[in-house]
């Protein structure tokens, strides 16, 4: 029974405490070097009160125990540690609110103890566990790293050793791991528990077997770099790091020490290697061409090479003749052409029946491909290209001279060129052989930097023109032409010579000979000597002079003015015209008409309406043109001159145009260039206006209607000065309302308005009630007639409140020029403001009501009479009373 019970208490106890308070420290034994930093964490959980706790440390050595430090208490530690926590070499870090630090710097051998952390009570009961104990052991630094490189130069492709020698002291069950490092990269690093880890940047090299491991005992590691590459330079370095295990399997670094091993150098494959060709060769025709290819290399590893022969003719990139991979296939050969290997690193070239088209430059291009680790897979390692050697074959080369010439020099600018390249004294020339011929234009012009030649065009040897990009345009359209005489004289004839065409000209003359591959191959070529082609060029000059032919000395009346063409230094040219006028002498200009070269005329900005006919221009004589302005108005009066642009004719170029926009044309295939512009001198139109001066003014016979009443405006128009005939004006008015209707439109419509040919137009707004909105204010309604000539009035008929406001008309009159017949827009003219009022009478305003008031009240009077009359009919009547006898005698005794 009592064993029940004990065990009933154990269990009960055991659930309180997994239920209350929990302290934690890690799993011991901890086992740290000395003179290295040590931590001890400490958390606690499940704890009542508040959330921030706090902790002490206390060391219990051989039964004794030393207060260290607390997070509450500054007066908590020990003499024995007081010096140690007042400078900071033991501390205690709070890292949240449950758990807290103990922190050892440099920790010492005699530090070796059972560490207790406990915290305060915070909770209502005492349940769980308060404290928890872990025992550090300090052992002594006996690790120790001695590294070396039996070889610190080595050679691309050869193999690299590394080793780190690394022992410690056996005094407590550690593991050991070793790293090899090259520029803060790690290579690959082995242990703790023999684990084998490679760098990011040496994993592939790893799988492909390029860095292996050689493992002596004895506490000596190495690591063997297989085929070294020149990224495998620099310093290397080794890092031997000590491990603990934990009570929870774990590994734990305890100490870490690291040792420069030394510098590496590794020389590239392409700098140590060298690759020859025997010296130039003279060979004669069908001779057999033999070259040796020679590769020094400084390194002993084994090298496969990849050789290519090329050739090149000094003027172009080398193209790959034949090749051997690295295996020894030959690829590109013939039975002319062969590659032969004679040695490990010599390579032999064989062309026999060499002919002239094999002459070139000649080189051999290495590469060599080194094992990548110990797998089948190779890399490039280096490529390497020979010196050329020049190959010469010989063979007698054709003679001729060639000679250039001006048949036709240019005197002036478009003057025809022609020149004449003639070939002669042909030597040694084959029966099937061609000549071909390139012209050149070296720009002469004096200056610091010298142009280069410039191809104008080439006839190759099968007689195909081949234009230069520059001259290709002329060439297509015919302005340059290339020939050939029958006495192997070429030609070139350049129909217009322009300025920008003298410099100096030459020809170079090819022969071309037949080759085995049935193509051709260039066997001479000769140039010319250059010849100048120059003259004296002259500006050209053009003026003009405008002459006032009639005067306009009236509205109506017709103005012309003549300009006379003036041109100097200037090869068959076209004249385009340009009209303008000014308003004011220095404003801006105006374009009217213009007259093209080609005698098209054309409207510029004068697009008035009813006046496009209203002006004229021809050309009267070979350099005259006449103007003509047809019924001037006042709108016309400014100045008036000519823009004249002088054109020459371009054989199949573009056009460049002029100002006045018919600068351009074409006739014949031909375009016009523009050359040169000049402006005559100005004539003004200015005569005077003498029609008649206009006012307007508005009249009313009363400016106060009743409601339901027609008001009358009558706006007039006065004319002073010369009067015109009845036929002669018009007039166009409108009539405008300032009232509630007005300010909605913002007064920019007209209530009602007629033109000048007799047009009544009302606002729509105003044109019917049905058109008004609900709740809108309606427009007036009015019309409007002319009484006379000069009057105008308008009538509002049936005025209501709304139609009050201010009244003002607008008149713009119309001028008819009797020599033309065109209408002429005059100064519009505002009347003042007439305003109109709607008077209400106060009789008129009440009467209606008040005898709809009477009326009402009489009937209701009547009413209520004959309603009480009936009642007192109806209702009080006494039908008991008995009337009085006759007998007033009987009555009155009774009584």
């Amino acid at each position: 029974m009592e064993n029940v019970l004990f065990a009933a208490l154990t269990f009960l106890t055991t659930l309180a405490l997994c239920e209350g308070r929990v302290v934690k420290v890690p799993d011991g034994p901890l086992v740290r070097v000395e003179g290295q930093d040590v931590a001890i964490l400490c958390t606690v959980s499940n704890y009542e009160g508040p959330r921030d706790q706090d902790f002490e440390w206390i060391m219990v050595q051989a039964g004794t125990k030393y207060q260290i430090v607390s997070t509450f208490d500054s007066r908590f530690p020990d003499d024995l540690f007081k010096d140690r926590v007042a400078s900071g070499a033991i501390s205690i870090k709070k890292l949240s609110d449950s758990s807290a630090e103990l922190r050892i710097k440099k920790v010492r051998a005699t530090d070796s103890a059972t560490y207790q952390c406990s915290t305060p009570s915070t909770d209502t009961t005492t349940s769980g566990n308060y404290e928890a104990d872990v025992e550090l052991r300090v052992i002594g630094d006996s690790l120790t790293v001695v590294p070396s490189i039996p070889k610190l130069a080595v050679s691309e492709g050869e193999q690299l050793e590394l080793y780190c020698n690394a022992t410690r002291s056996f005094s407590e069950h550690t593991s050991l791991s070793v790293t090899w490092s090259l520029k803060k990269n790690d290579v690959l690093t082995f242990g703790p528990d023999d684990k084998v880890t490679v760098g990011d940047n040496y994993a592939q090299r790893y799988v492909d077997g390029g860095l292996r491991l050689d493992l002596r005992g004895g506490g000596l590691y190495g690591l063997a770099v297989l085929g070294a590459r020149p990224e495998d330079q620099g310093k290397y370095v080794c890092t031997a790091r000590e491990w603990v295990r934990q009570a929870d399997g774990s590994l734990t670094k305890i100490l870490e020490k690291s040792e420069d091993m030394g510098k590496v150098t590794v020389t590239p494959t392409a700098q140590s290697m060298a690759v020859t060709v025997a010296k130039n060769t003279t060979l004669n025709m069908e001779d057999t061409l033999n070259l040796t290819c020679s590769v020094a290399a400084g390194n002993t590893a084994p090298l496969a090479l990849e050789v290519e022969w090329l050739k090149s003719d000094g003027s172009d990139a080398p193209q790959v003749l034949i090749r051997m991979d690295r295996d020894g296939t030959v690829t590109g050969g013939s039975t002319q052409l062969g590659m032969f290997r004679v040695t490990t690193r010599e390579f032999q070239l064989i062309l026999q029946k060499v002919e002239r088209s094999n002459s070139g430059q000649y080189s051999c291009r290495v590469r060599a491909w080194l094992p990548q680790g110990s797998s089948s897979k190779w890399y490039q390692a280096a490529e390497v290209t020979s010196q050329p050697v020049q190959v010469l074959v010989t063979q007698l080369e054709p003679e001729f001279t060639v000679s250039l010439s001006a048949a036709t020099a240019p005197q002036f600018t478009y003057d025809p060129t022609e020149l004449h390249c003639a070939v002669s004294d042909i030597l040694n020339l084959r029966d099937d052989a061609r000549l071909g011929v390139t012209w050149t234009y070296q720009d002469d012009t004096p200056g610091d930097v010298s142009s280069g030649l410039e191809t104008i065009a080439t006839l190759n040897e099968q007689g195909t023109l081949v234009p230069g990009s520059a001259y290709e345009k002329r060439l297509k359209s015919g302005d340059i032409a290339l020939s050939r005489g029958e006495s192997n004289v070429f030609k070139m004839r350049l129909v217009r010579t322009r300025t920008q065409d003298m410099g100096a000209y030459s020809c170079s003359v090819v022969a071309w000979s037949p080759s085995r591959q049935g193509g051709w191959e260039k066997a001479k070529e000769t140039p010319s000597a250059q010849v100048p082609i120059r003259w004296s060029p002259k500006t050209p000059v053009v003026s003009v002079v405008a002459h006032r032919v009639r005067e306009a000395s009236s509205a109506g009346s017709t103005f012309e003015m003549s300009c006379q063409v003036t041109g100097q230094n200037l090869q068959n040219p076209g004249y385009s015209v340009l009209v303008r006028t000014e308003e004011k002498a220095g404003a801006a200009s105006r374009k009217v008409l213009s007259l093209s070269p080609d005698s098209v005329l054309q409207l510029e900005e004068w697009t008035e309406p009813g006046r496009v006919d209203s002006v004229a221009l021809e050309k009267t004589g070979p350099l005259e043109y006449r103007f003509r302005l047809y019924g001037a108005q006042l709108s016309d009066r400014g100045f008036y001159y000519c823009d004249v642009t002088a054109f020459t004719r371009e054989q199949g170029g573009g056009a460049t145009g002029s100002d006045a926009g018919a600068g351009t044309g074409s006739a014949g295939g031909t375009d016009w260039s523009r050359v040169v512009s000049g402006e005559s001198n100005k004539i003004q139109i200015a005569f005077e206006d003498t029609g008649p001066v206009f006012n307007v003014s508005i009249h009313s016979e009363k400016h106060s209607v009743a409601p339901g009443e027609t008001a009358k405006l009558q706006c007039i128009i006065e004319v002073q000065g010369a009067s015109p005939n009845r036929g002669d004006v018009s007039f166009e008015v409108q009539w405008f309302h300032s009232g509630f209707h007005g300010a909605q439109n913002g007064g920019a419509e007209p209530l009602i308005s007629m033109d000048r040919w007799g047009l009544v137009r009302k606002n729509p707004a105003a044109s019917s009630s049905a058109n008004q909105t609900a709740g809108s204010t309606p427009a007036p309604d009015c019309s409007l007639e002319r009484s006379d000539a000069h009057t105008y009035t308008l009538s509002v008929h049936g005025a209501r409140s709304s139609d009050a406001g201010e009244y003002h008309c607008i008149a713009t009159p119309w001028l008819l020029a009797p020599a033309s017949g065109s209408w002429t827009q005059g100064t519009q003219l505002t009347s003042p403001p007439a305003y109109v009022s709607i008077r209400l009478a106060l009789w008129e305003s009440v009467r209606l009501p008040l005898l709809y008031g009477v009326a009402a009240a009489c009937g209701v009077g009547l009413i209520s009479i004959l309603l009480g009359l009936m009642c007192a009919q109806c209702c009080c009547r006494n039908n008991l009373h008995t009337p009085r006898s006759g007998n007033k005698l009987m009555d009155m005794e009774m009584d």
